[in-house]
């Protein structure tokens, strides 16, 4: 028997109006935690694209959202936000049905999107331009202006709060929206559009088509009426919604991979740092981008660490979304052979398992589980601590001193967080300066999700920042206009 969901899954929302793909095409979601079918969407495509970028051009050139004030656009957004938060409940069962997340963490995404709306809806008329000094007899100043239709594709972990994080900010700024969210995991924006519908955003403001990534995503990265495009996934993927925009020079913002390091040096306080060193590891069953997939450990305090972690491991529980559990499954049969490939890796290469957590009795034998495994006194140059697993895997690095920790921790493509754990004062300064990535964090990891906080990051982990003022300034462009009066 199939899920309540309270409203039709099965159509794209297109300059205000709710419809079937173009085609007629349908695709089955499936439910992670137990393997069956979950929900029926459209297949969109590219003249579902299409349609929705006339839409949305429509929405800024003659459309009432073309004409709100800045004032206006943050009253919707924040009337949108509050809408959000009233259906905080409704939105995480959704979340965990559609991801397989815990309950817990599917209403700590919804409450994040209606914070990233209500954030940027006070944000809305706080863009300046400025006057700047020039020559006698002129007087010049530059313009944040919108970039016109902006094109976001969404991946299925945290589809609510990267929503917030992209299409918050681009609406704040006075853009019009053409959001492609994973095929694998949509329901919750589905039900947002809805929210944002109801609460007064103009027709066209936000388009939504559902689809696959190599039609629907192919056909928005590669539009040229798109003026901007977000892209939050995989390496491979985020190159290739780079190459297809540079066709039309269109600027792309990419929050790609991780493999991100937390550093616990001897004078650590390990009490505060463990909850934090096994959490953002295990996490969304570690399908995080920012995951802390490496923990560094200095080695005089390397034994205690591991044995400590190791039982926080065994306590772990794993099961279903709404057992609302430590841990749920992953997203997907695909997803779980991928990590357990890794897991083989590391069995073949003889590395040690600190712990490994079990699954709670009974777990349904359709669900796509993977037991959150720790691994002990791995090479650094091992495959589990270079790639990618997006799955709950930490590797355990031991090191001496401060070079040898950085020369770790930065040694990966990838570049995204790392977190810091030490009482030294100068230490913190130094090790914040020379972690190669986009956020650091000391004595702390994640800092509540930091809507405020500007995130992105370097190497294989892309470039451009979302959320706080960064994420407004990318979705804008600058104008300048000087003025000649003698």
């Amino acid at each position: 028997m199939k899920p309540d969901i309270p409203f039709d899954t099965t159509q794209l929302l297109i300059g205000g109006v709710w419809r079937g793909a173009a085609s007629g095409a349908t695709l089955m979601l499936e439910n992670p935690s137990d393997g069956s079918a979950l929900a029926t969407i459209a297949r969109g495509a590219a003249a579902d694209i299409d349609a929705s970028v006339g839409a949305a051009r429509a929405a800024l050139d003659a459309g009432d959202w073309g004409r709100c004030s800045a004032a206006e656009r943050g009253r919707v957004l924040a009337r949108i936000g509050l809408a959000v938060a009233a259906q905080a409940d409704e939105l995480a069962r959704l979340e965990a049905l559609d991801v397989g997340k815990p309950l817990k963490q599917g209403r700590a995404d919804a409450l994040a999107l209606a914070r990233y709306l209500e954030f940027y809806a006070g944000a809305c008329d706080k863009i300046h331009g400025e006057t700047l000094p020039y020559l006698n007899g002129y007087t010049v100043l530059t313009l944040r202006e919108p970039h016109g239709v902006t094109g976001h594709i969404v991946p299925w972990n945290y589809p609510m709060q990267i929503v917030g994080r992209s299409v918050g900010a681009a609406l704040a700024m006075g853009n019009a929206c053409v959001l492609k969210p994973a095929e694998e995991a949509c329901l919750t924006v589905l039900a947002f559009a809805r929210i944002a519908q109801q609460a007064g955003l103009p027709d066209g403001a936000l388009n939504v088509v559902t689809g696959l990534g190599e039609e629907a995503g192919a056909a928005l990265s590669a539009h040229p009426g798109i003026d901007h495009v977000s892209f939050t996934g995989s390496v491979a993927t985020g190159a290739l919604v780079q190459a297809a925009a540079a066709r039309s020079a269109v600027p792309v913002t990419l929050e790609l991979g991780g493999k991100s390091p937390q550093l616990v040096f001897a004078d650590a306080d390990i009490d505060a740092a463990l909850p934090f060193l096994v959490n953002a590891g295990i996490q969304n069953a570690g399908q995080t981008c920012s995951a802390a997939s490496r923990i560094l450990v200095e080695r005089s305090v390397y034994a205690d660490v591991r044995e400590r972690m190791a039982a926080r491991y065994k306590a772990l529980r794993v099961g279903p979304a709404l057992a609302d559990l430590d841990v749920g499954p992953v997203i997907s049969r695909r997803q779980r052979d991928v990590i357990e490939h890794y897991l083989a890796l590391a069995r073949d290469s003889g590395l040690a398992v600190a712990a490994q957590a079990a699954l709670v009795a009974d777990v349904p034998a359709g669900g796509h589980y993977v037991r959150p495994t720790l691994l002990a006194d791995v090479p650094e140059a091992h495959a589990v601590a270079q790639q990618e697993i997006f799955g709950p895997v930490q590797v355990l690095i031991p090191f001496d001193g401060e070079a040898d920790a950085l020369a770790i921790a930065n040694g990966t493509p990838f570049g995204l967080v790392a977190g810091v754990w030490t009482r030294d004062g100068g230490r913190q300064l130094r090790m914040a300066r020379a972690l190669k990535c986009g956020q650091v964090f000391v004595n702390n990891y994640g800092a509540g999700g930091g809507v405020e906080l500007p995130f992105g990051g370097v190497k294989l982990s892309g470039h451009g920042r979302e959320k706080g003022f960064e994420a407004l300034y990318g979705f804008s462009t600058l104008k300048t206009v000087a003025i000649h009066h003698g």
